[in-house]
């Protein structure tokens, strides 16, 4: 019973939360109505931005949706964010339906343009749009860096951090290894 609860609050809050943000931005949100977005996930859309988000997404608690000055980001139907996820856009996000992220994924369509003559200072970027496919699951932990596109029926593995194009039906492991040394202390 406490679950039905639970959701149904969560689909309350997300209404009244997004209706709110609708109003301020309206030509630039667009939602559906079912929504299951726990109270305690985060979305922030900065001017000149765009949200869209599909069907019966899902996120909780500790997520964050940012969505800065003309980036857009797009989540197809059917897509779940687990808890702690970060999707922060200044270029261009695009997710596919039926994803599903595990905890703690970050993505990033973005980097800190460090080359410029003032260094971090002005807080200049460079940017490259982050595509994700059709049902594709994303392990625990995982980084996803600006420029990359990730194929429908994708699996990547916990703790992978990537970068590039990644075809359809892959698998996605980032290989690491632990090295074990012994240490004499009796020298």
């Amino acid at each position: 019973m406490k679950r039905y609860i639970r959701a149904m609050m969560c689909i309350v809050t997300s209404l009244i939360r997004f209706g709110i943000i609708k109003v301020f931005n309206f030509k630039n949100f667009n939602f559906a109505y079912l929504q299951l977005i726990s109270p305690l996930c985060q979305v922030e859309m900065q001017r000149d931005s765009k949200l869209s988000l599909g069907k019966m997404i899902r996120a909780r608690s500790g997520s964050k949706i940012r969505v800065r000055t003309n980036g857009e980001i797009f989540i197809g139907n059917n897509t779940s964010f687990n808890h702690g996820c970060m999707l922060t856009c200044y270029d261009k996000i695009k997710i596919g339906k039926d994803v599903q992220f595990g905890p703690n994924v970050l993505i990033f369509d973005h980097d800190h343009d460090f080359k410029t003559p003032s260094g971090l200072k002005n807080l200049l970027y460079v940017t490259a749009p982050v595509e994700i496919g059709d049902n594709v699951w994303i392990g625990a932990n995982v980084v996803i860096l600006m420029g990359t596109k990730i194929g429908n029926n994708c699996v990547v593995g916990a703790g992978s951090i990537i970068k590039g194009n990644f075809p359809d039906n892959t698998v996605i492991v980032q290989k690491r290894e632990t090295t074990v040394t012994e240490y004499n202390f009796n020298l």
